[in-house]
């Protein structure tokens, strides 16, 4: 098999470990190609081609992650994940850990990590390396790996929402919220939304968004009906979809062209967290963008009007 034909095979695991890593799509893809142009430029044999590959993208990963983090200490406003519609990774055996690790609040959690805590966690308990192997690639011993896995996981149980259901019971919640958003049904999104539910919005300074958040069940459910009653009014269109492995929905304009993403941490019976990323640069992977102030400024025209 040609280095063509072995990248090419492991190139997904290579792009999900680096996102898991990142929370950037593009830093993720970058990583990637940079893996590519050293692994076609080694001629070092390798014991193993996973492993090989799998070390470089995560040593990229780090010091792209420690360059990233620096620059988001002075980030505009709450910091998001570019949101990714489809994990290219697919390992049934470990199908849980690929799906926890993927949401939308799993990543948040892991940014409050350290690099090697993140990418040690990232390696063990979702891809399931042995420390040997993680301890090669990130240059610790097993034992400082192993204490770095524990740190990890226990920040990550620690932080976690409060009450957790299983993927069935979240669409369905999922869904319910969606229809009474649809709907404008404020009384009926109250009773689906956490009495301490909060919505934050990225705009990353380039778009209007939720400079602070907005917090309440109360507060947020008259936000979001009159949010989406204004998005009605321009003709937008909100489709659910999965995002990051969980339901959620993407709003386009009247052209097609995509406004913002949306995703949700729900348990059994209410959601806790509402997340929409509208910053352009954090959806320009997932096709044409509209202009954020232009659209925003149409819909206050409109809401005037109404």
């Amino acid at each position: 098999m040609s280095k063509v034909d072995d990248f090419e095979r492991l190139r997904p695991l290579l792009f999900a470990i680096a996102y898991r890593i990142l929370g950037s799509v593009s830093e993720a893809e970058d990583a990637v190609q940079e893996t590519w142009l050293r692994w076609e430029q080694s001629t070092t044999p390798v014991r193993s081609v996973k492993d090989f590959l799998a070390a470089t993208v995560t040593r990229i990963s780090i010091d792209v992650l420690r360059s990233a983090r620096r620059q988001r200490e002075t980030y505009p406003g709450p910091w998001l994940p570019e949101p990714l519609l489809d994990d290219p990774y697919v390992d049934p055996a470990r199908a849980a850990e690929l799906a926890d690790s993927l949401s939308t609040a799993a990543l948040v959690l892991l940014e409050r990590l350290s690099p090697l805590e993140r990418a040690v966690f990232v390696l063990r308990d979702v891809f399931g390396f042995g420390f040997a192997d993680i301890a090669t690639t990130v240059g610790r011993s097993e034992d400082a790996c192993r204490q770095l896995a524990v740190r990890a996981r226990n920040h990550m149980k620690d932080s976690r929402p409060r009450f957790e259901a299983d993927r069935a019971g979240r669409d369905a919640l999922a869904a319910r919220f969606f229809d009474a958003l649809q709907d404008g049904d404020v009384d009926r999104l109250r009773q689906l939304l956490a009495a301490d539910v909060v919505a934050i919005g990225d705009s990353g300074g380039k778009a209007p968004a939720l400079a602070k958040g907005v917090s309440g069940n109360r507060n947020v459910a008259r936000a979001l009906a009159s949010i989406f009653a204004k998005l009605a009014a321009v003709e937008a269109s909100v489709q659910p979809r999965q995002i990051n492995g969980q339901l959620g929905a993407i709003v386009y304009d009247r052209d097609g062209d995509i406004v913002t993403t949306m995703t949700i941490d729900a348990g059994a019976e209410q959601i806790q967290t509402i997340r929409f990323v509208l910053s352009p640069d954090k959806l320009s992977h997932l096709g044409p963008v509209a202009d954020p102030w232009e659209f925003a400024a149409r819909a206050a025209q409109i809401g005037k009007r109404r």
